[in-house]
C-alpha cells in the first residue's frame, strides 16, 4: 500500500523513490474538484499513481497538480505525471516555471549537486506551457464546498518557494518551509541548502505562524500536529544553527567542527544523527548542506 488516509477529504501517498519508505509524500485532496500536492522525482510516478488507484481516483479526474517549488524531490516528477493526467493544471510559482518549461539547466545543476542522488530521482521531463498555472501570493483554489486552498508565499529555502494552507483542516502543506519531520524519532532537520536566506525564512515561519495552523502537512514527511508549536521550535532551530555557524566562523573553524558544535547543541539534529547517518539520502551531506547555506548567507550579508 502506498496510500493512506489522513481525514475525510485529504490522504497521504507515500512515494518511496527507490523504496526509501517516509521520506517523500504527495498529498490528495478530494471534493467536487481533486488536486494533487508535490509530485516527487520522476522514478516514484508509478507509485504516485498507484497510489491514486487505492484511493479510487480516476486519472481524468485530476483537476490540479500544485508543487511547493521545483526542487528534483518536490517537483521533478511534474512532466512525467501530467502526461498521465489529461485535465490537469500545474500550480507552481512564477519564478519556477521556466524551469519547469525547459527543464534542461535545471537537471544539469541538480546532477551537479546531488550527483547519483539525482540520477537515483530521474531525469526531469518538460511540462507543456500550456498546462501550467502560475500562482500568485494569497490566490484562493476552491476545490469544493469543503475545502478552500489558500496559496501562500513562503521564501526562504529557495526564491520560489509556496506553501498552501487548507482552511478546513487548519493545515499547512509547508513543502521545505518548515524542514525534514523525521516522525519515527520525533525529530526535525533544517532545510538550508545555498542559496539560502535566513531572515526571509523567518518571516515566512511567522507568516504561518499567525495563521493558527492545527497541522503541518510535511513534504518530508507525513502530518504534524501542534502545529504553531513546531513552527515555533523550526524558528528557534535555525536561529541555532546560525548563531553556532557565525560563531564558527568568526573563530575561522572548519567546516566539521562547525558541524560537531551543531549536532552538540541541537538537541533535535543531535538525536536525529545515528538516523541521519544510516539514511540513503540525508546522509549524503544534508546537515553540511544546511551548514554551507547559512555560511554563504552570512557572507553575503555581513
Amino acid at each position: 500500500m502506498y496510500s493512506r488516509r489522513i481525514n475525510d477529504h485529504i490522504y497521504l501517498i507515500d512515494l518511496k523513490p527507490s523504496n526509501i519508505e517516509n521520506f517523500i509524500a504527495s498529498y490528495v485532496l478530494i471534493d467536487h474538484k481533486t488536486m494533487i500536492i508535490e509530485t516527487g522525482p520522476t522514478t516514484s510516478i508509478a507509485n504516485l499513481l498507484t497510489g491514486l488507484s487505492e484511493i479510487g481516483i480516476e486519472r481524468r479526474e485530476v483537476d490540479y497538480v500544485a508543487v511547493s517549488h521545483i526542487h528534483i524531490d518536490h517537483a521533478g516528477g511534474s512532466g512525467t505525471l501530467l502526461q498521465h493526467l489529461p485535465n490537469a493544471k500545474l500550480i507552481t510559482h512564477a519564478r519556477g516555471a521556466p524551469h519547469l518549461i525547459k527543464p534542461e539547466k535545471l537537471w544539469r545543476q541538480t546532477k551537479q549537486v546531488l550527483g547519483e542522488i539525482a540520477e537515483m530521482y530521474g531525469e526531469i521531463h518538460p511540462v507543456s506551457k500550456e498546462r501550467i498555472m502560475k500562482a500568485t501570493d494569497g490566490r484562493v483554489i476552491e476545490l469544493g464546498e469543503d475545502i478552500r486552498l489558500q496559496v501562500l508565499e513562503t521564501l526562504g529555502h529557495a526564491s520560489h518557494h509556496l506553501s498552501f494552507y487548507e482552511e478546513g483542516s487548519k493545515g499547512i502543506f509547508t513543502g521545505d518551509a518548515a524542514g525534514v519531520y523525521l516522525k519515527s524519532i520525533d525529530a526535525t532537520i533544517p532545510t538550508a541548502p545555498p542559496p539560502f536566506n535566513l531572515e526571509i525564512t523567518l518571516a515566512s515561519l511567522n507568516r504561518l505562524i499567525k495563521l493558527a495552523p492545527k497541522t503541518l502537512y510535511y513534504t518530508h514527511f507525513g502530518a504534524g500536529e501542534d502545529a504553531v508549536k513546531r513552527l515555533k521550535a523550526y524558528m528557534s532551530q535555525l536561529e541555532l544553527w546560525a548563531k553556532v555557524t557565525q560563531e564558527g566562523m568568526q573563530n575561522q573553524e572548519n567546516l566539521e567542527t562547525i558541524y560537531e558544535r551543531v549536532l552538540k547543541e541541537d538537541t533535535s539534529t543531535g538525536k536525529a544523527a545515528d538516523f541521519i547517518r544510516d539514511h540513503r539520502v540525508l546522509r549524503r551531506g544534508v546537515v553540511m548542506q544546511n551548514i554551507r547555506g547559512i555560511i554563504q548567507y552570512f557572507e553575503k550579508t555581513s
